[in-house]
């Protein structure tokens, strides 16, 4: 069983920065490529970043240059660095584990706030 914990969410000012953090517990952590998701007010919930286990990234063109998606695996967490931060970036931030025939597993979500 895989659990995500995130943290690091607040409210910030546009122009600031905030680093999300995702504590993940469980055997095959390892293994599972990692990524961020975000759900703003009345929006569907969409990818922000991807890392895969081997350490390759991908970010959604909106983000690109301004956040860093990173792992540590000795620390069994994921980072999500955001700067210059936009209004536009206010969303429940959601962290995501998955892996074929592993399973796909989802934290709780942190609040990130950008006020203008």
């Amino acid at each position: 069983q895989v659990q995500l914990v995130e943290s690091g969410g607040g409210l910030v000012q546009a122009g600031g920065s905030l680093r999300l953090s995702c504590l993940a517990s469980g055997s095959i952590v390892r293994a599972l490529d990692m990524g961020w998701y975000r759900q703003g007010p009345g929006k569907q919930r969409e990818l922000v970043a991807t890392i895969t286990a081997g350490g390759s990234t991908n970010y959604a063109d909106s983000v690109k240059g301004r956040f860093t998606i990173s792992r540590d695996n000795a620390k069994n967490t994921v980072y999500l660095q955001m700067n210059s931060l936009k209004p536009e970036d206010t969303a429940v931030y959601y962290c995501n584990g998955n892996r074929r025939f592993l399973g796909t597993y989802w934290g709780q979500g942190t609040q990130v706030t950008v006020s203008s």
